[in-house]
C-alpha cells in the first residue's frame, strides 16, 4: 500500500514558531488599536449599567466573574430487553 502522506499537498499539521509570531503579531497589532477606544467603551457599558439594561448587566458580570458554567440535566433510562432463552436459565 502506498504512503498517501506524501500526498497532502506540503501541508503540515505542526504549528511552527514563524506562525505562532505571526499570530502574535496581529493579536498586538488589534490591542493597539483598539486601545484608543477603551475610554468609550466603558463609558457606554457604564450608561448600560446604569440605564438598567440587562444585556450589559450581563456583560459586565460575564467579564468581571466569568461566564457560568452550562449545566445539563441528563436522565438515562436503561431497558433490559434479554433473550427469553436467557431467562430460561435463571430459573
Amino acid at each position: 500500500m502506498e504512503d498517501k502522506r506524501k500526498q497532502n499537498g506540503g501541508h503540515s499539521t505542526k504549528t511552527t514558531k514563524a506562525n505562532d509570531l505571526r499570530v502574535k503579531d496581529k493579536q498586538i497589532e488589534l490591542i493597539e488599536k483598539l486601545t484608543p477606544l477603551e475610554p468609550k467603551a466603558l463609558e457606554k457599558l457604564k450608561e448600560g449599567v446604569n440605564d438598567g439594561d440587562f444585556r450589559f448587566i450581563k456583560l459586565y458580570f460575564e467579564y468581571r466573574w466569568g461566564k457560568a458554567k452550562e449545566t445539563k440535566d441528563i436522565q438515562l433510562t436503561v431497558e433490559k430487553n434479554f433473550p427469553e432463552w436467557l431467562n430460561e436459565s435463571e430459573s
